[in-house]
């Protein structure tokens, strides 16, 4: 399904999206140097051993940007101008490696720009499940939206 359009979302519309990712410890090493995050908790097994956890936690920035990343396709694949912003970012339990993710999306509002007449924005509200069905992240995201192009319209 390729992005939809702002008059395309209906609030409370609900969409369980069907890609998938299983998170390996190599994502987790590169993504946490990469954004340069020593944190020992995602890179240092011995050191996560000795936690409460026992092993390496997943970062969760790149748990949110999987979560997001998984919504594109049925959602805003083409169709959005920009993220404007999130909220109420919320990582309830924790990522470990070979956890396999999936996420699900309800349209929370949408109204119209004020300022850009061929635009709308859609606020999202995603959560994001491991393979047992535990909610692992949440957040809601505002999106800048096309409008369906109009007949005639260059």
């Amino acid at each position: 399904m390729p992005g939809l359009y702002f008059e395309d979302f209906e609030v409370d519309r609900q969409f369980r999206h069907e890609l998938t990712r299983t998170v390996t410890e190599a994502d987790n090493t590169m993504f946490s140097l990469m954004s340069m995050n020593p944190q020992p908790l995602h890179i240092d097994a011995d050191f996560a051993a000795g936690t409460e956890w026992g092993q390496r936690l997943f970062n969760s920035l790149f748990t949110l940007a999987i979560m997001i990343g998984m919504t594109v396709q049925d959602t805003t694949l083409g169709t959005t101008i920009g993220n404007l912003g999130m909220s109420d970012v919320r990582f309830p339990n924790p990522v470990f490696h070979g956890d396999t993710l999936r996420a699900e999306t309800r349209i929370v509002s949408k109204r119209e720009s004020k300022s850009r007449p061929d635009t709308g924005l859609v606020e999202f509200e995603h959560s994001c499940f491991n393979q047992h069905g535990t909610l692992v992240a949440s957040c809601r995201r505002v999106g800048l939206m096309r409008k369906r192009p109009t007949e005639g319209a260059a």
